[in-house]
């Protein structure tokens, strides 16, 4: 009602539906009226708002004409309208929904109905009637004498035949607490899910594949049955569903991840963002769909704003109650770049000296057969040693030794270029695997190499490189562990020159 502002009304005394004017009644009885007062089932209340009206007038004449300007600039105004207003009679709906014992208990506790922020809301219903509405209509909180809340809709109307005054106002109170509750319960559900969303610490895009699924289902009405043929066949159907996705929205950590600044610069630049390897995988995603898979998970490659690459882990899922549409889908992404960093160390581990960077023996030997196993030939193998790493790791100790060796895997990285593989296969003794090489690319092989040695050594002439070179070159139906045993074999003999007349016992 009126009083949702807290306005403090008075009583007039008993039931005044007898000041009704014989006019306004010409349908109706006097009892009639009133027993269709008492016995409507939504809270109804009848009010003298003449009072109001004289209020309204003097500020009129004061030349007040912005009435919820003034009242929310002196909110001590509201108050002397709301003290205006004289409640002359509520029904048995009211009195109910109150908790009332009648209506003289009712008006005697108004200020424990109408608390809160309910003047706030009264300045509403004055604008209304200020603006020459005849009435208003509004929504707010009261009280009942018990204490329990109750959500309002609240409906007055000046009565036909009391314009001029507005002596007689009729006031319908409609209790909408549950519906204001179910509303507060979904808006807190919304808030609760906002919020999981939001602060994920994984990326979530929330996109639509309407699109998509349109374009896929044009292909099904075609007749095409065979979709990875299909895409094998037109790869630029692939391209152009990912144009047709659209992005609805993303949480917190996606722009993070990605390095965006909002979500509006992300969507700008989402062609920075998949690209390149994303093709492929999108694809297989694309034939799961086809397939009727509505929930895939996958490894994939996008990028960051500044081009870093990112490998992750994606989740997608079409979202329930949108099966039958694709409109919306979920996808979720984790970073698993560190992970991938560190499975491609332990891999390049697996595979390289970890000194040297170059590959280590078991991946030398592993080439050695693959390229037997598919008749190579003719290949050609050199092998290497390290003269002086004993002196050197004697005389000015073991990291001198292996500063030797890690130049030594310098030169031999940029003396080699694939399909030629470099290797350190023992502490100080190294080789070069040169598929389809005779004498003429061992030839330039070897002055490249000793080209990159005295450069080398020129930046270190304190501590020169140097290597006992042999090598061998694969005869028909020779075995390649033959061939490295004859390389091997002319690298000794080379070795023990470089020492003959320097130490009879280098090693």
């Amino acid at each position: 009602m009126q009083q949702a502002s807290s306005r403090h009304a008075t009583s007039a005394g008993p039931s005044s539906l007898d000041g009704v004017r014989p006019e306004a009644a010409v349908a109706l009885s006097f009892d009639d009226l009133a027993q269709t007062f008492q016995l409507a089932p939504v809270s109804l209340w009848l009010e003298d708002f003449s009072g109001v009206k004289a209020v309204f007038d003097r500020w009129r004449a004061a030349g007040i004409y912005d009435l919820g300007g003034y009242l929310r600039a002196y909110p001590s105004q509201v108050e002397a309208c709301s003290s205006a207003i004289r409640v002359l009679d509520v029904n048995a709906a009211t009195l109910e929904l109150f908790r009332a014992a009648d209506c003289a208990e009712l008006v005697a506790n108004l200020h424990n109905i109408f608390r809160g922020d309910m003047l706030t809301t009264h300045i509403e219903e004055l604008v209304q009637l200020w603006n020459g509405e005849g009435g208003f209509q509004n929504q707010g909180v009261n009280y009942s004498l018990d204490g329990r809340r109750i959500d309002i809709q609240i409906k007055g109307k000046v009565l036909p035949g009391f314009e001029d005054d507005w002596s007689r106002v009729l006031v319908a109170i409609k209790d909408v607490t549950e519906r204001e509750n179910a509303v507060r319960l979904l808006a807190a559900s919304d808030t609760y899910a906002r919020g999981l969303f939001e602060h994920s610490p994984v990326s979530l895009w929330v996109e639509d594949f309407s699109a998509v699924k349109m374009l896929i289902d044009e292909l099904r009405a075609c007749g095409i049955e065979d979709f990875r043929t299909f895409t094998d066949v037109h790869p630029e159907f692939v391209t152009r569903c990912m144009g047709e996705i659209r992005v609805i929205d993303v949480n917190r950590h996606t722009l993070t991840l990605f390095g965006a600044p909002d979500k509006t610069t992300l969507y700008r630049r989402l062609a920075d963002v998949f690209r390149d390897e994303m093709v492929f995988p999108f694809r297989e995603q694309l034939i799961d769909l086809w397939h009727g898979k509505l929930f895939q998970q996958r490894e994939v490659v996008n990028y960051a704003l500044d081009g870093t690459m990112l490998h992750l882990h994606l989740q997608f899922s079409v979202l329930p109650g949108h099966e039958t549409t694709w409109g919306q889908v979920q996808v979720a992404l984790t970073d698993i770049t560190a992970r991938k960093k560190a499975e491609a160390y332990l891999e390049f581990l697996g595979k390289h000296d970890s000194l040297t960077k170059l590959h280590n023996r078991s991946f030398f030997v592993d080439e050695m057969n693959r390229l037997e196993r598919r008749s190579v030939a003719p290949v050609t193998i050199v092998m290497l040693d390290l003269n002086g790493l004993k002196a050197a790791n004697d005389g000015e100790g073991h990291a001198a030794g292996d500063a030797l060796l890690r130049r030594v895997g310098e030169i031999l990285t940029k003396a080699v270029d694939a399909p030629v593989t470099a290797a350190r296969i023992g502490g100080d003794e190294f080789a070069v695997l040169m598929p389809h090489a005779g004498e003429r690319e061992l030839a330039a092989m070897m002055d490249n190499l000793h080209q990159i040695i005295e450069l080398n050594n020129q930046f270190h002439s304190d501590a020169p490189v140097s290597l006992s070179i042999g090598h061998a070159t694969s005869e028909k139906g020779e075995r390649l562990e033959s061939v490295a045993r004859r390389a091997d074999a002319k690298m000794y003999e080379e070795k023990r020159r470089h020492y003959a007349g320097t130490d009879p016992h280098p090693r």
